[in-house]
């Protein structure tokens, strides 16, 4: 015997063996159907008996298996079932014949056999013959089981005359000495007569009688023949059949033990009470053995007197004494080489014994055993079957690791070189199952969390193993999957040479097939789910952006209130229940508009040794239409936090939420979702976005400026513009707003605001009109409106002591008028002793103030304006203000007539042009620069009495100082507009009101 059944477990021994085979040409699939319900009549209630006799079916046997069946019944083939299809008459002799040529393959172990005859009508069919049954097709055959179960019975009624026959004491007949087949030879010319050859023909035959009793359901009457042979054989040292009536022992303790058997779930037998014979149904699933001493035996093996079942398990083994009765059993075996198949298989039936018991540790050294028992020349299929059978039984017992280990062994045996056709399916297939005896899955969900379980070295070598198998395959598929895997969970223990060697293999893979993000679907059902690239690059942080500060929504002010949550009555509750989910996807407290670009900013970064390349990086959103704008970026190697941002364009309006990023590495496609990151930071991803709203690009006729008005920042202001001025000069501003969105602009307005507060300024600093802007709106998308703004600068310099003093200490006396007004301007003259063009002079006599102001332009339309919301552009306006004239002294002289003086004014020229000042009715005066001259006015004389006064009410609630301050400035106003002085700077012919 060479080949070992390791499904054999020792429940077995007490099974009858019956061989299922077709005749002729059967198709495969309706023999398979009929196979199925012939074994499942695997357990029959013998009639007018408590006994049951249970079945073992076999499809294939071999017939050298059969010769070894007088060493254990159970070997032997005592059933044969045939299936054959005859479609005629004329068919029938030979279907016949081939019948009978099959039963005498087996022929020496024999008791009956039945032939199934399938499609065959006729005269034929009426003949009565108990071992053939006529059926008109495979869909026509209802009584089959009840035919099996009659073929059971005739089977039994043999076995128990057999028992009978041997059991009995012939004392006048000679014990036949029963052989296996390698002995037969050895005993040629022994002494037959002699006594140690009747004791061991004794113990052979005690041993061989436990059998048939084991098998025709006498449990007890099994146990006290196996002992009765032990003793004989064991005192002529018959060391093989001595193993044999251990084991036969072991097996018939382990039946009584654990009634639901040993094989495991699926070939497990139920006990159950035993049910009446009379009830008819002889096919029952599973009876309660009775258990008789054998001094109350009677012929049929039913015992007379119940009372004395009391010490029916006396001979039964303990669940200790079982085990090391299998290991002298097994020792037994271990002297004879041609017995390794029965060693093997005896180690086989202890392991499923001990794993029942749970003492794995000593389960393995039965295996450990079994590993290295020789078998001969093994075919390579015989080499796959024993380790994934070893594989199973470790499993079995526990040792997921070893089982894994040898499953792996078979898995390369499948494609050893001596195969002309490797099996690399069956090699993929079997590697796919010693995943999880070395702590892998498919799931790369399973390592994102907690330390690493497992060698990573072995699954490493496990995974590569995996990408090849797949690739000899012909799937580059599911080589892509593995091989993204491998780089995905065992990034941190790949060395920076395997680092590059498995990013090339990636990329020559999906050169040919890229990866994707969808589940791959094996043929046995099993499913791959994707694995993206979440460490390529790894993400620290996701933050989303607001809109520039132009681009941002405002609600108008009255209907804030319209769109509040009205979820809760109350206004806080200290109540709020927190997970990082919720944190995640809190929402922010800004806004999104319809149809712009918004952004999100990741911190990135590269943990390969070299350049890495992500391409088709974008965002993965939900819960409103999104334009995702994929970006390509290049990392340096191990590059530290990088940067990022990830733009797209929402197209509806609603509440959006950014669940992760899309990327592109090495030709594998991710889908990476924030909720599967470990350790993002993130402030929120949830964020509203409202309508659109139309966009403007403002335009100047002025240079911009770098200055940023103070306290505003640069981002508050879309851009500003900068001019010089002299004091009293007036600059036009002409700003043009360009609508580039796409949306109407339906409202505009205008407002401004003067940043800088040191400075008086008198008069209207920016001032505009708005009424023709406003009559080209609604303005449609790439349509522009232009806008003037006058900019018009009148500073009080007087104030400043350390000029007067300057202005004396040069013989110059400041005289006049001592009010704050334009009228009455200081500033230190340049000396003639200085030069002009010293860059020192310039520093220490420059006294130039400066002047900002913002202009904020509100406009709203489409979408947005319907839904209360607007937008804000804030143009920054700097003006530098230069000193232009003033005067040093200022006196009068009285005229001809006595309502007219002469205002007489010495006029100094402080900037480094030649300028001309004229009055109303006056010639012009030219002045140089740093040049001073006097001119003479003949004016009406000023009643200030004629001023309006202020109410005693405006009087009592008011400053003096503020009332002194309007009162000189009323008069200063009506002394220009008499005056009507002005300057020009020849070289530019401006003209200035002063």
């Amino acid at each position: 015997m060479s080949v070992p059944d390791y499904m054999q477990c020792a429940e077995d021994h007490q099974t009858v063996l019956v061989v299922v085979q077709p005749v002729g040409i059967v198709p495969e699939d309706q023999f398979f159907k009929i196979y199925k319900r012939i074994t499942s009549v695997s357990q029959v209630s013998i009639r007018d008996s408590q006994r049951l006799l249970y079945i073992r079916y076999r499809h294939h046997y071999l017939p050298e298996n059969n010769e070894w069946g007088d060493f254990q019944t159970h070997r032997k083939v005592v059933g044969l079932i045939s299936i054959t299809t005859c479609a005629s008459a004329k068919e029938w002799p030979q279907t016949a014949e081939r019948f009978h040529g099959q039963k005498e393959v087996y022929s020496s172990t024999l008791y009956d056999s039945r032939l199934l005859v399938f499609g065959l009508q006729g005269e034929i069919t009426e003949q009565q013959r108990t071992d053939v049954a006529f059926y008109p097709s495979f869909e026509e055959c209802s009584d089959v089981e009840k035919r099996v179960e009659d073929f059971v019975e005739s089977i039994f009624i043999v076995l128990e005359s057999k028992r009978l026959d041997r059991a009995t004491d012939k004392s006048g007949d000679k014990i036949p000495l029963l052989c296996v087949p390698f002995e037969k030879k050895d005993f040629v010319g022994l002494d037959t007569d002699s006594r140690h050859y009747k004791k061991r023909c004794q113990g052979r035959m005690r041993k061989h009688v436990g059998d048939l009793c084991l098998q025709a359901g006498m449990l007890q009457d099994a146990l006290v023949h196996y002992h009765m042979a032990v003793e004989l054989l064991r005192g002529v040292n018959d060391f093989l059949w001595l193993g044999a009536a251990l084991e036969g022992l072991c097996s018939a303790s382990v039946i009584f033990h654990y009634p639901g058997g040993t094989a495991g779930k699926m070939a497990g037998r139920k006990p159950s009470i035993s049910q009446p014979a009379d009830a008819g149904k002889r096919h029952r699933p599973g009876a309660q053995e009775v258990l008789i001493d054998p001094g109350a035996l009677t012929a049929n093996g039913i015992s007379a007197d119940t009372s004395t079942e009391i010490g029916r398990a006396k001979n039964c083994l303990s669940p200790e004494d079982i085990i090391e009765k299998y290991k002298e059993a097994i020792s037994y075996y271990g002297k004879y080489k041609n017995a390794g198949v029965i060693e093997l298989e005896a180690c086989v039936k202890a392991v499923r014994v001990l794993a029942i018991q749970k003492r794995a540790r000593e389960a393995s050294e039965f295996l450990q055993n079994a590993v290295y028992i020789n078998l001969g020349q093994l075919s390579e299929e015989e080499k796959i079957q024993r380790y994934s059978i070893l594989s199973e039984l470790y499993e079995l017992i526990g040792f997921h690791r070893k089982s894994a280990f040898f499953k792996r062994v078979a898995a390369m045996q499948c494609v050893a070189p001596t195969i002309p056709e490797p099996g690399w399916r069956a090699c993929y297939k079997l590697l796919l199952e010693t995943l999880p005896g070395y702590s892998l899955s498919l799931d790369p969900k399973d390592f994102s969390k907690g330390t690493h379980r497992g060698w990573a070295a072995v699954q490493m070598r496990l995974l590569h193993e995996l990408v090849y198998a797949s690739r000899r395959m012909g799937n580059p598929g599911l080589s892509v999957r593995h091989l993204s895997f491998l780089l995905q969970t065992m990034l941190d223990f790949l060395s920076d040479q395997e680092k590059k060697e498995v990013t090339q293999s990636l990329e020559n893979y999906t050169s040919k097939c890229p990866g994707g993000m969808e589940v791959i679907t094996l043929p046995d059902g099993l499913k791959l789910p994707p694995v993206p690239f979440t460490k390529l690059p790894i993400v620290r942080s996701v933050k989303l952006l607001n809109l520039p500060v132009s681009l941002r929504p405002h609600k108008v002010k009255g209907l804030l209130g319209q769109n509040m949550s009205t979820a809760s009555p109350f206004i806080y509750s200290p109540i709020i229940m927190h997970n990082r989910g919720e944190e995640r996807c809190k929402k922010i407290d800004f806004q999104w508009v319809q149809g712009d670009v918004c952004e999100v900013q990741l911190m990135v970064y590269n943990p390969m040794p070299y350049e890495l390349r992500v391409e088709n990086m974008g965002l993965l959103t939900s819960g409103v239409e999104f334009e995702s704008l994929p970006a390509a970026l290049s990392l340096p190697a191990e590059s530290g936090l990088y940067p990022v941002t990830l733009v797209g364009v929402p197209r509806t309006a609603g509440n959006i939420t950014v669940n992760g990023y899309h990327t592109s590495v090495f030709g594998v496609t991710s889908d990476c979702l924030l909720e599967g990151l470990m350790g993002v930071k993130t402030g929120g991803c949830l964020v509203e976005v409202i309508p659109s709203l139309p966009r403007i690009q403002l335009s100047t006729s002025l240079p911009r400026s770098a200055h940023t008005a103070q306290p505003m920042s640069k981002e508050e202001l879309s851009s500003t513009v900068s001019v010089q001025l002299f004091n009293g000069e007036t600059q036009e501003l002409t700003i043009t707003l360009e609508n580039i969105g796409s949306e109407d602009i339906e409202t505009l307005e205008l407002t401004s605001k003067i940043i800088s507060t040191k400075e008086k300024v008198f008069g209207e600093f920016l001032s505009w009109e708005l009424e023709d802007a406003l009559s080209h709106l609604p303005l449609k998308p790439g349509q522009a409106v232009t806008l003037t703004v006058s900019i018009k600068v009148k500073l009080d310099f007087s104030g400043q002591e350390n000029l007067l003093q300057d202005l004396n200490d040069d013989g110059i006396s400041v005289t006049g008028l001592p009010i704050s007004s334009p009228l009455r301007q200081v500033l230190k003259p340049r000396p003639e002793t200085k030069p002009v063009s010293s860059e020192s002079g310039k520093a220490e006599y420059s006294h130039v103030k400066t002047l900002e102001a913002v202009l904020n332009f509100k406009y709203s339309g489409g979408a947005g304006k319907v839904e209360g919301y607007y937008r804000e552009l804030s143009l920054g306006v700097h003006v530098d203000v230069e000193p232009s004239v003033f005067f040093t002294r200022v006196s009068t002289l009285p005229a001809t007539s006595t309502r007219q003086c002469h205002l007489l004014l010495d006029i100094f020229n402080p900037t480094e042009h030649e300028l001309t000042v004229s009055a109303k009715n006056n010639q012009d005066l030219v002045l140089h620069a740093s040049e001073c001259q006097r001119m003479a006015i003949q004016v009406d004389k000023f009643d200030f009495e004629s001023l309006p006064q202020p109410d005693q009410e405006t009087v009592r609630f008011s400053n003096p100082k503020q009332l002194e301050e309007e009162r000189q400035h009323a008069q200063g106003c009506q002394i220009n507009s008499k005056l009507g002085i002005c300057w020009s700077i020849i070289s530019f012919q401006w003209l200035h009101v002063l």
